[in-house]
């Protein structure tokens, strides 16, 4: 058992971390290492002045790991690159999806093995408004059986 000197605190205060990684796999007896204090936010958001908060509907990210239910912290100064996680405005509906571009045309594709959902064409009066910088997700249990 290895023992954590500081206890963890919640609301928004600093907390000890390992400074390795965890495998899920056979323990490692080397983790009782601890880094600096971390605050879980600010290491999601860098530039607080420039991102902002959603929360996501929808499992239109999933295969890259965004999920219905998950905030995701999208920088409005991010740059805006091919094969990025964006959030943008198309017909004024706000969506998250991957940018992508095919001959000359952008569009925002969805990333859901299970699903198919359509490209969506980005428009001229479409705007991208960030890129998506980091992803909180409150973790839910559940076995399988």
């Amino acid at each position: 058992m290895h023992r954590v000197e500081q206890p963890v605190i919640a609301d928004s205060m600093p907390m000890r971390v390992v400074t390795m990684s965890v495998r899920a796999e056979f323990p490692s007896p080397a983790g009782d290492y601890l880094e600096d204090e971390i605050d879980p936010m600010a290491w999601v958001v860098l530039h607080p002045a420039s991102t902002l908060l959603w929360r996501v509907e929808g499992d239109y990210l999933s295969d890259v790991g965004i999920r219905d239910g998950d905030i995701i912290a999208v920088r409005r100064a991010g740059k805006k690159r091919l094969g990025r996680a964006v959030l943008a405005v198309v017909e004024g509906a706000v969506t998250a999806k991957i940018l992508w571009k095919r001959g000359e045309q952008f569009y925002l594709v969805a990333t859901n093995s299970q699903e198919q959902y359509p490209d969506i064409e980005l428009a001229e009066d479409s705007e991208i408004w960030g890129v998506i910088a980091g992803v909180v997700r409150k973790w839910h249990y559940a076995c399988r059986s």
